[in-house]
Formats: C-alpha cells, sequence, structure tokens
C-alpha cells in the first residue's frame, strides 16, 4: 500500500495539474470504486462541472477540495494509481474503472487491479463519518512541528513495541511497514523495543529520523517495490527503493555494519532490520 512519501509525491503533481481546472466529464467503468456512492450516476453528478480549487494530504488519504464545496476524497488501497494522461486517444489501460477529463486538456485515470481503492464526493461536515479514522489522525510527521518534549511525552505514554507505534495511524499519520523499518535502521532501535524504554537521545533521533527519511523519501518520489505498482501521476516508477537500507533486503548486507539483514514475521507482515546495529 502507498505510504505518506507516496501520497505526497502524487498530492504534489495534483496541485500542479489540476488545481484551477474544471471537470469536463467522468466516465465510470468500475462500480466497486465509487462504492460509497448509490450508483456511479450520482458520483458523476457530483463532481462534472466542478472545478478544484486545492487538493491536500490527509495520512494516506488525497483531498481535493471542490468549488461546489464538496470534496473528492481519494484513497489508494492496495494497488490504485492516478495517472495523468495528456490525450483521450492514448490506450486506456487495463483495470482503469474511473475517467476524470478536464476542460481544455487531459485526463487523470483510476486504475486499481485489485480494486480496494475508492473515490467519492462528500460535503465536508461527512468527511469524518464517511472515514472516521480521518477524525482520530495522530500528528503528520511532514506538516506537523513538535518539541521532542511532547513528541517524547506521546511516545513513552504509550508503551508499546516501537513498531507498532510508528504505523498505528492515531500516533503519527502516513507511515506503514516499509518506512516504519527504515525510520527505526535510521535511528539505530529495534521494532520490538518498547516506546517507554528509550532515552532522551533515543527520543531525539527518532523523531529526527522519521523527519529525515520522509522528506528524503519524497525527494526520490516515493517507493516502488519489485512488482512496481506503484507509479507516480505521470507513470513513472519511484527511486527510493534504491536507497532502502534493510527494507526487503534480508541476507543482504548492512551497509553500514556488513552484518546480513533479519527478516522476522510480526503480525502477519514482514519486518527487515540489522541485528547489530539496532538496540
Amino acid at each position: 500500500m502507498p505510504e505518506l512519501p507516496e501520497v505526497e509525491t502524487i498530492r504534489r503533481d495534483l496541485g500542479k495539474e489540476i488545481v484551477g481546472r474544471k471537470v469536463r466529464s467522468v466516465d465510470v467503468s468500475g462500480a466497486r470504486s465509487v462504492r460509497r456512492h448509490a450508483d456511479p450516476e450520482e458520483f458523476r453528478a457530483r463532481l462534472q462541472g466542478r472545478t478544484v480549487a486545492s487538493v491536500r494530504r490527509s495520512g494516506k488519504y488525497l483531498l481535493a477540495d471542490l468549488d461546489s464545496g464538496d470534496i473528492l476524497v481519494v484513497h489508494l488501497g492496495m494497488s490504485g494509481q492516478l495517472l495523468r494522461v495528456v490525450s483521450p486517444k492514448e490506450p486506456v489501460a487495463r483495470h482503469t474503472h474511473v475517467i476524470i477529463s478536464f476542460a481544455g486538456a487531459g485526463q487523470v485515470r483510476f486504475v486499481d487491479p485489485r480494486t480496494f481503492g475508492e473515490l467519492f464526493v462528500t460535503a465536508p461536515g461527512d468527511v469524518a463519518d464517511a472515514v472516521p479514522e480521518l477524525a482520530h489522525l495522530g500528528f503528520d510527521p511532514l506538516d506537523d512541528v513538535l518539541s521532542w518534549g511532547v513528541f517524547g511525552q506521546r511516545l513513552t505514554a504509550r508503551r508499546v513495541a516501537l513498531k507498532t507505534l510508528l504505523t498505528d495511524q492515531r500516533f503519527v499519520a502516513g507511515i506503514g511497514n516499509i518506512y516504519a523499518d527504515e525510520i527505526l535502521f535510521a535511528a539505530g532501535l529495534r521494532f520490538d523495543r518498547r516506546s517507554d524504554t528509550l532515552s532522551v537521545q533515543e527520543i531525539r533521533r527518532l523523531y529526527r529520523s522519521m523527519v529525515e527519511t520522509l522528506s528524503d523519501a519524497v525527494k526520490h518520489r516515493g517507493s516502488s517495490l519489485a512488482d512496481e505498482q506503484y507509479r507516480d501521476l505521470y507513470g513513472e516508477v519511484g527511486d527510493y527503493q534504491g536507497q532502502h537500507q534493510v527494507y526487503d533486503r534480508a541476507g543482504q548486507a548492512c551497509r553500514r555494519c556488513r552484518h546480513p539483514i533479519s527478516r522476522v514475521k510480526v503480525a502477519g507482515r514482514s519486518t527487515y532490520y540489522c541485528e547489530r546495529c539496532q538496540v
């Protein structure tokens, strides 16, 4: 699933491409992708003819503010892609479920092989009811600045394993399996280290590693793994996977100490770490 760096990359691209543009037409070929609406026509009616005023990110969700006051909410799910297409004559890729055409020229196509992603239009006051987790998101590590003291208080109050805490959207928004492993390696901390056992120096190191890792991943336009499922708005793969220190590198030499990277299963998901560098 795309995490904060991938979603933020797409948000920035959308900000350049569709803000101020009017939706000319909406075509829906996959009703599941707009499943929150009674039927595709309802989705089409609330979006067609509207102008995009701004594009925001909330955790792993994209929110496009429309001139009608409504909000177009997009969640990419496990395999969703938003692709910018210059000409409507370009071949339509398999698994394309929604095509949004803009006045003048250009389209944004929603492609989703596994159909866990979705798009829906709702009133601002109804967003929290439609997506309850958005009302309970933790701080955003790129947009919200916390002092060391506040971060430390929140961290030590939870008393759980660090990876569990980093991937808890109620604590910090947008981090998933990939970046939790990369952040913890950068901080020199084990995935199963309890959050209430960290020293002041370790707390500062963790916070700095989190901000720096995510910022660097956005600069590299996110991570595309072996399946290259993640693509940016222009259909290009990300570049940050080449910077991964531990994720998906089991058995390979640690780039810091040369010890083989370990892989364990935690709650059914793979965790990668260095036994020597992380304590």
